[in-house]
């Protein structure tokens, strides 16, 4: 299976040293989506919905992949952000934020999609699901994963060195179909495994219904998808020439 995944991913560092990165298709301007998802991160810290940007009558919500209500869910609540990073999917009008809250009385590790119905004046959101992770879930140690994940570098990645979306999607596959990259760091829950993510998804375990956010600027793609059929489970990756470099886990226990 190693030696499977060695040429996988070898594969794919050749096809990013072949193909040079081009600009996609803007379906969304890259700075609205990021007004998009700033808001979403001070919504969650005031705890106040209004002032989440482009909501709308038909906006879909899902916690923990079960339909939802804003005014009911985990954004009607006020907590204290430790960290906040967001990608930007501007093919597919979409952005991706994970959220740190470290508070020993009260932690979570959140990761949230949401999605844009673009229009000629503002978008507005489709779909906002929201996997949100504490005590007793796979892993968790808020604490830790806020320790590890504040070392870590995801800034842009230049321009001529960026990976193609077909690369990115590729690489978060290969690794959810097989076993992880080496090497590479992997944040699971709240514990770290570095240099090696060896220690990966079990063989035989199906991973269904994958839902992608691509950020070729960053080089993350995040993965939302049934973790054995069964349990929310969010992979964010950062890919760089074509190999993954740091992956982020996220499974609500059922």
């Amino acid at each position: 299976m190693k030696n499977q995944l060695f040429a996988v991913v070898s594969a794919l560092a050749n096809v990013a040293a072949a193909r040079p990165a081009t600009a996609a298709a803007a379906a969304c301007d890259r700075s609205a989506l990021v007004a998009i998802s700033d808001s979403y991160v001070a919504a969650q810290a005031a705890g106040q919905l209004g002032t989440l940007k482009g909501v709308d009558a038909n906006t879909v919500y899902t916690q923990n992949f079960k339909t939802a209500t804003l005014a009911s869910g985990l954004i009607s609540q006020s907590f204290k952000i430790d960290h906040n990073r967001s990608t930007h999917d501007t093919t597919q009008c979409a952005t991706y934020t994970e959220l740190i809250i470290a508070d020993p009385k009260n932690p979570h590790v959140v990761a949230t999609q949401i999605r844009l119905s673009p229009n000629s004046t503002t978008p507005t959101i489709s779909k906002i699901e929201t996997i949100v992770t504490s005590t007793g879930d796979w892993l968790f140690n808020a604490a830790g994963t806020l320790r590890y994940a504040s070392q870590e570098s995801w800034g842009e990645i230049p321009a001529e060195k960026q990976d193609t979306r077909a690369v990115l999607q590729a690489a978060a596959d290969a690794y959810l179909d097989l076993f992880g990259d080496n090497p590479c760091a992997r944040l699971e829950g709240g514990s770290y495994v570095q240099p090696s993510c060896n220690v990966g998804v079990p063989s035989g375990i199906q991973q269904t219904n994958r839902r992608y956010v691509v950020d070729e600027v960053t080089g993350a793609v995040d993965v939302f998808f049934d973790f054995a059929g069964a349990d929310p489970d969010s992979h964010e990756f950062r890919v760089e020439g074509g190999k993954l470099r740091y992956v982020h886990t996220l499974t609500v226990m059922h």
